[in-house]
């Protein structure tokens, strides 16, 4: 099973945020090929973030959950995201009130973009 490993260092946010991007109304991801090693071979290096604007905690965390659990479902399917770049997810107020049946195939379409641009 594959696990979710976040970033740690300020420097990792730093670089990954410097690679590619792409945008949506929900959400934003940034990311840079593989640069440090995970603590296992099957983790998939990614980190949730919220802008303190975006409401109180309870908001931001109820997001950060909802776009978890999405990647969770999209490791599921083979070949949907791939585990050679470090990403991270901004995510977007709008997430809150969306349907998790509307951002799963987003998020989907948005990973298989970085698969294609090398």
């Amino acid at each position: 099973m594959v696990k979710l490993e976040s970033l740690k260092k300020s420097n990792q946010f730093i670089k990954a945020l410097k690679e590619k991007k792409v945008h949506t109304n929900f959400f934003s991801i940034f990311a840079a090929k593989n640069f440090f090693k995970p603590k296992y071979k099957a983790n998939l290096l990614i980190s949730f973030v919220m802008k303190k604007k975006i409401g109180n905690a309870v908001k931001r965390n109820k997001i950060r959950r909802k776009l978890k659990a999405i990647v969770q479902k999209l490791l599921k399917k083979r070949g949907a995201i791939n585990k050679d770049y470090t990403y991270i997810v901004f995510g977007k107020s709008n997430v809150y009130a969306q349907k998790h049946d509307v951002l799963l195939p987003l998020m989907e379409k948005s990973f298989s973009k970085f698969k294609k641009v090398k």
